[in-house]
């Protein structure tokens, strides 16, 4: 496989870690815990194929509307994930940038103050980066672009693509390439639909944390496969 067969960026909708959990007779917490570890794995798998921007869903908008001991119980992994010395010398290791996108409000105290050291620790990193996707919704992101925009921009005449792009919550984060969505669900459920708009999908059948580097393998040799025409 060529480095022009491999996306430049990634984005990952890792779902099913509940069913598998309950599939196993394991706690929630086992398999979000399960999930996170599966990730980390799963973004060094990618930079040893040359993948080296990957974007992944961690929380929508929408989840907050789940109950609320579930999500403190993944907020406070997230919490303890960002704040391990293991994981934070493989990011150093790797020279890899974590940065976080979404509505950081959102976010418990604690949980926003350890995304943000390991964001600021890691801001010097340039060739890699992790987009940690937490309090993020599609359309939400477009309404505070256009809010943001009509906030700042005096003639609406003037307001362009790249106007809208400046202003989104997800700036930072390029068109994406190939978005890989597991447990069989074939739908993105609002997922950076201004990044997504020529992405090639690949669903899998897997649960998340059934996910492996060959399965990796195979979404990337389908989408070597495909032939890219961006409306042409």
């Amino acid at each position: 496989m060529t480095s022009k067969q491999v996306p430049k960026t990634l984005a990952l909708i890792p779902d099913g870690n509940r069913r598998w959990a309950r599939s196993h007779k394991l706690s929630i917490l086992n398999g979000y815990d399960i999930g996170i570890k599966k990730f980390i794995s799963f973004s060094e798998w990618c930079m040893q194929y040359g993948i080296n921007n990957i974007a992944v869903w961690a929380f929508s908008t929408e989840n907050f509307k789940r109950d609320r001991t579930e999500s403190n119980t993944l907020f406070n992994l997230y919490s303890k994930v960002a704040n391990d010395r293991d994981i934070i010398e493989r990011l150093h290791r790797n020279k890899t940038r974590f940065r976080v996108i979404g509505n950081k409000k959102m976010l418990p105290s604690d949980l926003r103050k350890s995304l943000g050291r390991l964001e600021a620790e890691t801001r010097r990193y340039k060739d890699r980066v992790i987009n940690m996707l937490i309090g993020y919704g599609g359309r939400d992101d477009i309404v505070h672009a256009v809010r943001n925009a009509v906030r700042n921009v005096k003639n609406a005449a003037a307001v362009s693509e790249s106007t809208i792009e400046k202003y989104l919550l997800s700036n930072a984060v390029p068109e994406i390439d190939l978005v890989i969505r597991t447990s069989g669900e074939k739908r993105l459920s609002g997922f950076m639909p201004w990044q997504t708009e020529y992405s090639e999908l690949y669903f899998s059948k897997k649960l998340w944390p059934e996910f492996t580097k060959r399965d990796l393998q195979g979404a990337l040799a389908d989408y070597s496969r495909r032939q890219r025409r961006f409306g042409k």
